[in-house]
């Protein structure tokens, strides 16, 4: 075992179409995709194709889906880590104009304890807040055995506060910052407050606020995707996640600005594709996506540091993304 994420696990359905029928109407998707999805488990599939197969604790159901999903691990050499649920979790994913809509059928409620797992060789653990008593659980155990551990905060979970005192890098999503009703800047203050070395905010086509292990606040800047060429921004977020793990897990010597801006290359190629699995990159495509993309204008630090806390800018600073439910 080189890593171990640990999340929800979810079989995707992203469609593009115009609009959704209502009442008895009907309406045919321009095209669709079929994937595997989930904060931690699409980053867990980010690192496994990008040349280091992790392990990954998740939730699987004795169903079709579920077979499914074995099937899916399997292909990419991820080493499967049950957690039985009953039924399978499902996504429907509508991307348009830089958005995605999101309706999902979760079943969070688990039937067993999480399993023993040999941490022997671990370098890096990557948990989303799914499952919380195993990512706690990890957390420290990887924090005490001094394997590198890493948040996925894309949304706030019941256990949140206490699993940062475990995390050394933790780098969460924008919505977060609405729903603890936190500035960018206050936190990074929070996250460093909980003891972690590294933290960041990332906001979408605004890039990511963040410190380094001095505390220093910086910027990166997103790579600039030309618009028509954004396709389905869903799981951006989480190949960002499972690139930098990889990156670390590849030259744990380099920088963390070196690891964030191999892993915002993986990001702005992820949206310029449908669905998870193809928006899953390769070595090379990391670097001829670093090597073509521009980066986009930075703004000021104290004015994107400050000022984004309104809703309206919150909005904005998801990159015009949008879901109707938080994973």
């Amino acid at each position: 075992m080189q890593a171990l994420f640990i999340g929800q696990s979810y079989i995707d359905v992203t469609f593009l179409a115009d609009e959704l029928p209502t009442g008895d109407e009907k309406s045919v998707a321009r095209d669709y995709a079929i994937s595997f999805g989930g904060n931690a488990v699409t980053a867990a599939f980010c690192c496994a194709k990008l040349g280091i197969a992790p392990d990954l604790l998740a939730s699987v159901a004795d169903d079709y889906l579920g077979r499914m999903f074995i099937d899916m691990a399997a292909k990419y050499s991820i080493s499967l880590h049950h957690r039985k649920v009953r039924e399978s979790s499902l996504s429907f994913i509508m991307p348009r104009g830089g958005q995605r809509a999101i309706v999902r059928c979760r079943d969070d409620h688990y039937l067993h304890p999480f399993p023993p797992l040999n941490l022997g060789r671990c370098r890096a653990l990557l948990v989303d807040g799914h499952q919380a008593d195993a990512a706690i659980h990890y957390a420290k155990a990887c924090r005490e055995g001094g394997v590198l551990t890493s948040l996925d905060g894309g949304g706030l979970r019941s256990n949140t506060h206490d699993l940062l005192a475990f995390i050394d890098v933790a780098i969460v999503a924008v919505r977060l910052c609405e729903q603890m009703h936190l500035s960018p800047s206050e936190m990074l203050d929070y996250l460093r407050g909980r003891g972690c070395r590294i933290g960041g905010v990332t906001m979408g086509e605004q890039g990511m606020l963040w410190y380094d292990e001095t505390g220093e606040k910086r910027i990166l800047p997103a790579l600039r995707v030309p618009p028509e060429k954004v396709i389905d921004t869903n799981g951006a977020g989480d190949i960002f996640h499972g690139a930098y793990v990889y990156s670390y897990l590849s030259s744990s010597d380099s920088s963390w600005e070196s690891h964030f801006r191999f892993a915002r290359a993986a990001s702005a190629h992820s949206v310029q594709h449908l669905g998870i699995e193809a928006s899953l990159p390769t070595l090379a495509a990391v670097h001829e996506t670093q090597a073509l993309l521009p980066e986009a204008r930075s703004v000021q630090f104290g004015r994107l540091a400050a000022e984004i806390g309104q809703p309206a800018d919150l909005d904005r600073a998801k990159g015009r993304r949008n879901a109707a439910v938080v994973r």
